[in-house]
């Protein structure tokens, strides 16, 4: 009885990670990475921001298409918006406004995560997502608030990351501490992109503020047709699904 339960078992659970050094992971992680951003043509997504601060009882919402071309330069399209007028304006717009700034100076290569802009510690492998990673420590270089210290997970099969943990490696504002954030990839075609971004910060005279953007509805543009409406394959991430842009564009 035993033996067979333990041959069921085997059968259920996700292989385990190959035992690696962190070098080892790492370099796996680049080299896989260096080949989606260049074979990445750009794609197109729908984002859905919602913002809450219950001490003021604040709440917004804001509906964008993002446009990310193949250099990796990013332009959004408001479609919907409601709720708090200061908060869409002050808050959600600043933060499309920065991470579109961002993408035009071609910040991507100072930001991603590689060996030349961080510092890795490889801590244990696990399951995550039903599928067996590899969990790394990751200390910022230098201090950028597009750049976060705390933990990533590397799919063991494609070495891409699926989940980061942690906080900005420089805090945004002086009015704003303790930001937290996790976010989560999913594989769109051979791609990985964005699904979910969860942040909370505490604010010096708001309180508590959180943030959740849902990445969805995305189209690859095919790399021998770019420029052309026709020129993209519909792929769906349906919000809340395990995700990760590995490419982290």
């Amino acid at each position: 009885m035993y033996p067979l339960l333990l041959v069921f078992v085997q059968g259920v659970l996700p292989p385990a990670p190959l035992p690696m050094t962190v070098t080892e992971v790492v370099d796996h992680m680049v080299r896989a990475d260096n080949e989606r951003v260049a074979t990445l043509p750009g794609y197109t997504g729908m984002r859905r921001y919602h913002f809450d601060n219950k001490k003021f009882k604040k709440h917004a919402e804001m509906t964008v298409r993002v446009t990310c071309n193949e250099t990796g330069a990013k332009a959004f399209e408001v479609l919907a918006e409601s709720g708090s007028g200061f908060v869409r304006s002050h808050i959600i717009r600043r933060m499309i406004d920065a991470e579109r700034e961002a993408s035009e100076r071609g910040q991507h290569e100072q930001t991603r995560i590689l060996p030349q802009n961080y510092d890795f510690q490889l801590l244990r492998t696990e399951v995550t997502e039903g599928h067996p990673a590899y969990v790394l420590e990751i200390s910022p270089r230098t201090k950028n608030q597009f750049m976060v210290r705390g933990r990533i997970w590397v799919d063991a099969e494609d070495f891409a990351i699926v989940r980061i943990e942690g906080s900005p490696a420089q805090n945004p504002s002086f009015w704003i501490r303790n930001i937290q954030l996790v976010q989560r990839y999913d594989r769109i075609g051979r791609f990985w992109l964005p699904v979910t971004n969860q942040s909370r910060a505490e604010a010096r005279i708001f309180g508590l503020n959180e943030v959740v953007i849902d990445y969805f509805d995305y189209r690859i543009s095919e790399p021998h047709a770019r420029a052309g409406p026709s020129s993209e394959i519909h792929m769906d991430a349906a919000p809340g699904t395990p995700s990760t842009e590995s490419i982290t564009r």
